[in-house]
């Protein structure tokens, strides 16, 4: 059975995956305020970290907790993400630094920690958004941030392929959550805009990870796969 790492799974689309993952994979998870116990209620096989991904030092050790536990490290998901909101005219050095750190330097930590662990076969996927490249106008480092981890991910993928390691991202648009739902009338007004007629939800981004990460995407690596219900197509 291989293993799967999901960084900040205690809720949202992070738990979606998690719990997805958990019918067919030994799953670590990482959480920093919010408790996962409802998740380890339903999952209680599921190896569960209190860790702040923006502290290097924990980041590093990660990846030999995982292996402690579960023998092997198959499946990076860099879900924790930080979504601080600002913009040009009111800039702040702390919420940039705080978006670039868990959105950005977090997962390249990670990755790099763990690539003495990983064989070939080994998946990674990150998790971007669509504002990489639909800005919004009150979150400009975050938006900034996804567009790094989109670069990153290329060139990731070019870096770890002949390794045998695959570098996958997937960019959610606007998905509503048990924690963080959006009023009807906002929520009605996203789905007008999508080819679909409603938002995606967090089992579409868990199915959507699932398959980056399976065999069946074996020849896949270096895209960002929008899972957004065709949004402003």
């Amino acid at each position: 059975m291989k293993t799967a790492l999901v960084t900040g799974a205690a809720r949202g689309l992070g738990r979606a995956i998690a719990a997805d993952l958990a019918q067919d994979h030994h799953v670590a998870i990482t959480w920093r305020g919010t408790n996962p116990a409802s998740l380890l209620a339903d999952h209680p096989d599921i190896a569960a970290f209190q860790v702040d991904l923006a502290d290097p030092g924990a980041t590093a050790a990660l990846p030999r907790k995982v292996i402690d536990r579960f023998g092997h490290l198959d499946l990076i998901v860099n879900n924790a993400g930080s979504i601080l909101t600002d913009d040009a005219e009111n800039y702040d050095a702390k919420t940039v630094e705080t978006n670039f750190n868990v959105n950005v330097n977090a997962p390249m930590g990670l990755v790099a920690a763990a690539l003495d662990h990983l064989q070939p076969g080994a998946a990674i996927v990150n998790i971007s958004s669509q504002n990489a490249r639909m800005p919004a106008m009150i979150a400009h480092s975050y938006s900034a941030s996804k567009a790094a981890v989109d670069t990153w991910t290329r060139i990731a993928a070019k870096t770890l392929g002949p390794k045998g390691i695959r570098v996958n991202a997937v960019a959610p648009g606007a998905v509503n959550t048990p924690e963080a739902t959006r009023p009807e009338d906002v929520t009605e007004m996203i789905a007008k805009d999508t080819a679909l007629g409603r938002l995606a939800t967090p089992e579409d981004i868990a199915a959507a990870v699932r398959f980056l990460a399976s065999d069946a995407a074996a020849g896949i690596t270096g895209i960002i796969l929008d899972v957004n219900a065709g949004y402003r197509l």
